[in-house]
């Protein structure tokens, strides 16, 4: 997913990629464990992603990117 500014939030960023329909979806994903960012288990949904962070969930791998 590319990314206009410095940073976006773990929850928002499954929206974004369409990996959840809804912030509460994001929210139990993230708290039951099964998202994962850098390869190790996230519990926090206001993490900050940056460029080149990589977040698996649902087994599929989305890749932060900045936007040119």
């Amino acid at each position: 997913m590319l990314i206009s500014t410095d940073f976006i939030k773990l929850d928002s960023f499954l929206k974004g990629v369409n990996a959840v329909s809804s912030g509460g979806e994001a929210k139990i994903l993230i708290a039951d464990g099964q998202v994962q960012v850098n390869g190790a288990p996230e519990l926090r949904r206001g993490r900050k992603l940056y460029p080149g962070d990589r977040v698996l969930c649902g087994g599929s791998l989305f890749i932060v990117e900045r936007e040119a």
